[in-house]
C-alpha cells in the first residue's frame, strides 16, 4: 500500500489530545503545529482515522508543500504538485478552504482561484485535454499558508468529523462533538466513574461519554467523501474498518452518566439525540436546575459547558450556585469550559489547571477543579467481597 502523510486539523489547544489519539491508533506522528497534527499512514489509515478519531476535524492527504511569497510562486508551486496521482480526468475539484497566517499572501478568494487555475494547467498537460467536464467524484482541496509556507491537502472527510450523524436537533450555540470529546479525554474519567453534566443542552457531552464507555467509534454511522475514491482507497479498506468498529462496540457496559437541564424541551432533544446515537440506555437525562445538583456517590465528575455568551447579568448567580453545589459534592472534580472572565471568582476557588481552547471562534478556558483520587483497590478485595456475599 502507498504511504501518505496525513493531516488532521483540530481545535486550537487540542493538538496534544489529538496526537495521543493518533499514537494510540497505531500511527507515527510527523509534525505537530497550531491547529493540526500530521502523521504517516496508508490507505487503511485514511479510513481508520476518519472513523475512530474523536478530536480531529477532518483528515487530509497531503499533496505537497512549498514556499510562496508571491502569486507567481503560489501558481508555480501548485502547478508542480503531482495532481494526476490523485485526480482522475473527470474529477470535480476545487479549493474549498484556504487559511493564511503571518503570510504575505492573504486574499483567500484570490488564493483559491489562482490555485484552481494552476491545477487545471497541470492536468491539461497530463490528460491532453483543454476542458474538464468535472462530472465525476468530488475532490475538495484545502490549503494552509503559515509564514509563507504553503501546505496543500486533499480532503477525504467532507462534512467535518464533529458531524457524527446523531445530533439532528441542537440549541442555538451547541458545543462541537469533537470539543466535547476532548473535554472528556482531558480528564481521568472512565466508564466506572459517575459523570454529570448539569447544563447538558442537546446532550453532547453525555452522549460522547457514553460512546466512549461503549467503545463506539464516532464516525461509524456517517459517510465520507473518500469512500468513492476507489482508485486511491479500495472499498475493502472501508468495509474492514467499519467491521472493526462494529465488533468493538459493547452496549452491555454499565454506566452512570447523567445530563440535566432546566429546559424540558432541551431534555427531550437530548434524549432523541442519544437514541439516534444508539446510547440512550446508557444515559439518564432529567429536567433539573443546577441549584438541585447533588449526588450520594463519591469521586464523581462534573464536565460541562455552562452559559457564558448571553444575558451576562445572570452569570454571577449561575456560576456562584454551581460553585456552592460543587463544594457540597464530597470528593468530586469539576471541569468546565467558559469565556466568562469571573468563572473562578464566582465558583469560589482558583482552578488547579486551566487550558486555553477555542470554541468555534470564541476564546475560552477549560477550568479544571480537581478532587481527590479514589483509593486504590487492593488485589483480592473483589474476590473476598464476593465470598462474603455468598455466605
Amino acid at each position: 500500500m502507498k504511504k501518505y502523510e496525513l493531516i488532521a486539523p483540530c481545535h486550537f489547544g487540542l493538538e496534544a489530545v489529538l496526537k495521543r489519539e493518533i499514537i494510540d491508533l497505531g500511527y507515527d506522528v510527523s509534525e505537530v503545529c497550531d491547529g493540526r497534527v500530521s502523521f504517516w499512514g496508508d490507505e487503511e489509515a485514511v479510513c481508520r482515522a476518519n472513523v475512530f478519531l474523536r478530536t480531529a476535524n477532518r483528515i487530509l492527504i497531503k499533496i505537497g508543500s512549498f514556499h510562496g511569497e508571491s502569486f507567481e510562486e503560489l501558481f508555480q508551486g501548485t502547478r508542480n504538485l503531482p495532481w494526476e496521482e490523485y485526480l482522475p480526468a473527470d474529477a470535480k475539484f476545487w479549493v474549498t478552504k484556504a487559511s493564511s497566517i503571518k503570510s504575505k499572501l492573504h486574499s483567500l478568494p484570490d488564493i483559491q482561484s489562482l490555485m484552481k487555475k494552476a491545477m487545471v494547467e497541470r492536468l491539461k498537460e497530463v490528460y491532453h485535454v483543454e476542458w474538464f467536464s468535472e462530472a465525476g467524484e468530488s475532490f475538495p482541496v484545502r490549503v494552509f499558508l503559515m509564514k509563507d509556507e504553503v501546505t496543500v491537502g486533499l480532503d477525504t472527510t467532507g462534512d467535518p468529523l464533529h458531524k457524527r450523524g446523531y445530533r439532528k436537533l441542537t440549541p442555538k450555540a451547541p458545543i462541537a462533538e469533537t470539543l466535547a470529546a476532548a473535554m472528556i479525554l482531558l480528564t481521568p474519567w472512565n466508564k466506572d466513574r459517575i459523570l454529570v453534566d448539569p447544563f447538558c443542552g442537546s446532550g453532547t457531552i453525555p452522549i460522547e461519554a457514553a460512546m466512549m464507555a461503549a467503545n463506539m467509534a464516532p464516525g461509524m454511522n456517517r459517510s465520507f467523501t473518500a469512500r468513492n475514491w476507489n482508485h486511491l482507497i479500495g472499498k475493502r479498506n472501508w468495509s474492514d474498518t467499519l467491521e472493526e468498529a462494529r465488533e468493538l462496540v459493547d452496549l452491555s457496559v454499565e454506566t452512570d452518566i447523567q445530563g440535566y437541564d432546566i429546559d424540558e424541551k432541551m431534555i427531550s432533544i437530548a434524549r432523541e439525540n442519544a437514541k439516534l446515537a444508539g446510547v440512550d440506555k446508557l444515559i439518564h437525562f432529567q429536567r433539573r436546575d443546577v441549584a438541585d445538583l447533588h449526588h450520594a456517590k463519591k469521586y464523581g465528575f462534573i464536565i460541562t459547558n455552562p452559559p457564558y455568551g448571553e444575558r451576562l447579568e445572570l452569570l454571577p448567580s449561575l456560576y456562584r450556585t454551581l460553585g456552592e453545589r460543587f463544594r457540597e459534592l464530597d470528593s468530586w472534580s469539576l471541569y468546565l469550559i467558559s469565556a466568562y472572565e469571573r468563572t473562578e471568582a464566582e465558583i469560589g476557588r482558583k482552578a488547579d489547571k486551566n487550558r486555553k481552547l477555542y470554541n468555534g471562534m470564541v476564546k475560552t478556558y477549560y477550568y479544571q477543579f480537581l478532587g481527590p483520587r479514589p483509593p486504590r483497590r487492593e488485589p483480592g478485595n473483589e474476590q473476598r467481597n464476593e465470598q462474603r456475599n455468598k455466605q
